[in-house]
Order: structure tokens, then sequence, then C-alpha cells
């Protein structure tokens, strides 16, 4: 089997060591693995595959020779070097936003639309984390009927804003145990015991960036550009796994038995669903994994053509560092 050279940029993150961890596990052909990350992290040793690789500075001249990159930076970054990336001929699988809704940009999720991924000019966009877990669950529905409209609200997981997520919401926990203040500074309020409806900033009617995410990369991925969605981001102090409650209008009615059928064979989910068991999807039971979990199906009382469900799934994971390593597999795949 050929083996291929890869680079992680910003592979010091919590998505990049994900990367590092998920090529191992699926056994990605690496003949070389470079790690690239900023000046003040050169030099940095991390161990992959129990052997020591030092941490490059992420430049230009770093991605010369490379076939493969996995971006794990941000927008700006990613935006900064996928010329050079290009150029050196390399493919640029990134995981900002910085490229999703480009129309010369797929925007994949493998289990729903790989055969995009065929129309690259050098750049394949990972989609948002809730948004790759909703429609992993909904797209087998979606083949049955066409959705046409969506109302989802997310559960995030703290650890859905970085690494300093889960630190500040264990330090706000113990503050409250012991009597001391409690300190902000990941979010914009406290996490701990608490909800916060916001993530992202205001982008349209009052709905913030992320929760446009949802309708906007959800019309590109199941190639329905009429879709409709309203949605509500909200984190909760939960550690790791985004939950999502989502309800759908289908040009036909849909019976919980249909749905139910499809969705357990539907590639990347586990049907989790007997509430008489108390079954149901769960953030616990979803973590470091990389299937979503689906469940709670039941027919929308205020829509005969509608259905509800409940989702789970690792945003690390598979929201993020498994679908890109995906992605880069459907790259080796056509040869």
């Amino acid at each position: 089997m050929k083996q291929y050279k890869v680079a992680i940029l910003g592979a010091t993150g919590a998505v990049g060591k994900e990367m590092m961890k998920i090529l191992a596990e699926r056994k990605f052909p690496i003949s070389e693995l470079h790690l690239l990350a900023s000046e003040r992290s050169v030099g940095t040793v991390l161990e992959w595959q129990g052997k020591p690789i030092s941490v490059e500075l992420a430049c230009e001249s770093a991605f010369e020779g490379m076939d493969i990159v996995l971006g794990a930076a941000e927008n700006d970054i990613a935006k900064k070097f996928a010329p050079a990336i290009v150029k050196a001929g390399a493919v640029f699988v990134d995981n900002s936003s910085a490229f999703r809704m480009d129309p010369n940009v797929p925007l994949i999720v493998p289990e729903i639309n790989p055969e995009d991924a065929k129309n690259h000019n050098g750049i394949i966009a990972n989609p948002n984390c809730s948004t790759i877990i909703t429609v992993t669950a909904v797209n087998a529905l979606n083949a049955l009927s066409p959705i046409r409209t969506m109302i989802a609200s997310t559960y995030q997981a703290v650890s859905g804003a970085g690494a300093g997520g889960p630190i500040e919401l264990a330090e706000q926990v113990e503050a409250l145990r012991t009597g001391k203040s409690i300190e902000t500074k990941v979010f914009p309020h406290q996490i701990a015991y608490n909800l916060i409806p916001q993530i992202g900033g205001e982008q349209f009617e009052g709905y913030t960036s992320e929760e446009m995410k949802m309708q906007n990369e959800g019309r590109k991925i199941m190639h329905l550009p009429d879709l409709k969605v309203s949605c509500t981001c909200v984190r909760v102090p939960v550690v790791r796994s985004h939950s999502i409650s989502v309800q759908m209008h289908f040009d036909r009615k849909i019976t919980v038995e249909e749905a139910r059928e499809v969705i357990a064979k539907a590639p990347g989910c586990k049907l989790v669903d007997d509430l008489a068991k108390k079954e149901y999807p769960m953030p616990l039971e979803t973590s470091d994994q990389d299937i979503v979990f689906v469940g709670r199906i039941r027919p929308d009382l205020t829509d005969e053509n509608g259905l509800c469900l409940w989702c789970c799934g690792d945003q690390v994971r598979k929201g993020a560092a498994t679908n890109a390593v995906q992605i880069a597999e459907l790259l080796i795949d056509k040869e």
C-alpha cells in the first residue's frame, strides 16, 4: 500500500492531538508525519505510535512534499496557509470554518456525500461539529423523503470551546464547593450549574453564527438548497459530546417504525431508542468514539408530516478529527 506524507496544522491543540490519535487508530498509511504549530510550540515533543516527534514551525515551506494536510487551526491560520498548501500540491482537509461556504470547496461528511470530495481544487472543508452529528443522524430520513424544515436545539459540551473549557468548568465547580469566587475566562458567564444560550456572535435576525451553520452547511452537505432551519445553540456543563434535539418536516408522513428501521442501518449511526427501558443517547455513552447515537424518535404532535428525535455524538472525534481523517481516507481510496 502506498504511504503518504501527512502534516497536521495546529497539531498541539485538542483537535490536532485527536487527529494524531485517530490516524494511528485507523492505521492511516503514513510514511512521514509532520506536526506544525506556532513559534511558541516549536520543539515541543509529542509521542505518536511510540515515537517522539518534534513540533515544527508552521510556515509556507513546511508544506513542501506533503500529500495531505489536516487543518486543526483557527480561520485566520487556515486562510493564511491554504495557498501555500495548494501550491505545494497537497490536499488541505480543513477543520476551520474558513472555506465551508466557498462554492468551490466541497463540504464533506463521508457517510453522506463522499462523492463531492472528487470535485476539490486542493481544499476540502470539514463541517461544524453539531452539523456533522445532526446530519449524520437525519440523512437516512432525508433519503425517504426530503427534509424541508428543521427546528434544532443543540446542547454543546464545554470541550467544544477548546481545551480551556473543561478546565474552567472544573475550576468553577471547585470554587463553588469551597466558597471561593468564580472566574470566567473562556465563557461569558458562569458555566458551572448553568446554561448559556449563546455560541458565536449575532449573524442574522438574532441568530448567532453557530446557529446559522446548521442551515447553511446542512443545505450544502445534504444537497437541499431550500432547507430552512431554526436553531438554538446552548452551552451546557457537560465535558464532552454534543446533544441535539431535532424536529423535522417532510414531504410525506414518515412513521416512527420506518424511521427506526432506516436509522438502525444508516452508516455512522446507532439506534438507541427504548423509552420503557430508559435507553436513549447520552453524552457519557457517546464520548470517545465515532458513532452518532439516535433515539427518542417520535411523531411531531404539531405536524402530520413531522418527526422528532434526539442524537448525541463526540464533537472532538466525529464532529472534528475523525471526520477529517475519514475525508483523507476518501482521497487515498481513489488511487
